[in-house]
């Protein structure tokens, strides 16, 4: 299984041997399990990013209607998501 080397000042490191402590698990579980949380985190937001750009095109001339005053001026290159 590929591994990674991950340095830490010292006070992060006495931080995470303390949290590991408190929670009843090893430092390598704790930090594993953190860098997993933030794994699914970032895809959770890029999916939901993704629907709202889907929604947002589905639905533009809704939203230009309903707020006139965010519309780009005529003549711009248009829309940016």
């Amino acid at each position: 299984m590929p591994a990674l080397n991950v340095e830490f000042s010292d006070r992060e490191l006495e931080d995470l041997r303390q949290i590991a402590k408190e929670r009843g698990t090893s430092m390598k579980a704790l930090v594993r399990e953190a860098a997993a949380a933030d794994i699914a985190r970032h895809r959770a937001l890029q999916e939901g990013a993704e629907a709202f750009r889907t929604f947002f095109a589905a639905h533009a001339e809704e939203f230009a209607a309903a707020f006139p005053d965010d519309e780009p001026p005529a003549g711009s290159a248009g829309r940016a998501a």
